[in-house]
């Protein structure tokens, strides 16, 4: 925009379609003070990094940077070579500094630990956008990028599934097999239901009904709406662990979860509307 209103000389547009993407399509729709600062940290670094100067849940965070800037598997050499190329062009990485000082400037909620049997960086109450959380978990790594878009994702080799949840659902997004009925009764309470196939007495809905005996991880990521007023597509909050409480129906089945951590108070007043209509 500077450029173009002749403040700022033109620039050489290296990455730069890549970049303002990014900015736009990813970390706008994303809010989690420890991944703003973790790339903020770097970036003022140019981006010149050493792979082994990472800690595993640093490296998927640079991972998750990598598919927010390139938003597809590959196309390096290597995961360090990926991140070094966000640096080459100087006059965005200026502009990248900027926006993420003013993101986190923004932040105006705490952001909480969570304790897993396996390390991931996300943090709990924080916002991420799905092909983050993805990687967070596992279903993306730098050779493949997941494709998963439905409502569940299940790490077999972490016993972890992840619930998508969209509080507010239009017919525009969903037809009327996917109209799921979810919204919290408490701030740690939650109704969900389930996949239309899904029933209690075999299959996947048993599996619920009996995921702390396998000790499986239920965890939930909950939004809003797909996107907002702007059209912009809106990131999942994490809300955490859930446990089941009880069930009601079959196909689709109607469950309880307890949640770990009470809902943030800002997702909590929009997902209680949910239950009065």
């Amino acid at each position: 925009m500077c450029q173009r209103a002749e403040v700022i000389d033109d620039f050489e547009s290296i990455n730069e379609k890549q970049i303002y993407s990014a900015i736009s399509n990813k970390w706008l729709s994303t809010n989690s003070l420890s991944y703003f600062k973790f790339i903020l940290k770097i970036a003022k670094q140019g981006f010149d990094i050493k792979i082994n100067d990472f800690n595993e849940d640093e490296k998927t965070m640079l991972l998750m940077l990598h598919y927010d800037v390139w938003q597809n598997a590959g196309g390096f050499e290597s995961l360090e070579k990926s991140i070094k190329q966000i640096g080459k062009n100087k006059v965005l990485l200026s502009e990248i500094i900027e926006v993420l000082e003013y993101l986190i400037d923004k932040i105006d909620f705490k952001e909480l630990d969570i304790v897993l049997p396996y390390n991931q960086p996300l943090k709990l109450h924080a916002r991420y956008t799905r092909d983050q959380i993805l990687v967070a978990f596992r279903f993306s790594n730098f050779d493949k990028k997941s494709s998963s878009r439905e409502g569940v994702a299940e790490n077999v080799n972490l016993n972890t599934e992840l619930l998508f949840i969209n509080l507010i659902k239009s017919e525009e997004d969903f037809s009327p097999s996917t109209m799921y009925d979810d919204y919290a009764i408490s701030e740690t309470l939650f109704h969900w239901q389930s996949q239309n196939s899904t029933r209690p007495d075999t299959g996947k809905g048993l599996t619920y009904i009996n995921h702390q005996v396998n000790n499986k991880k239920i965890l939930l990521f909950i939004r809003e709406r797909a996107s907002n007023e702007n059209g912009n597509t809106l990131g999942y909050v994490f809300i955490g662990e859930a446990i089941f409480k009880d069930t009601e129906g079959s196909k689709p089945m109607n469950v309880k979860w307890e949640l770990k951590e009470p809902i943030p108070e800002y997702l909590w007043k929009e997902s209680a509307k949910m239950s009065v209509g």
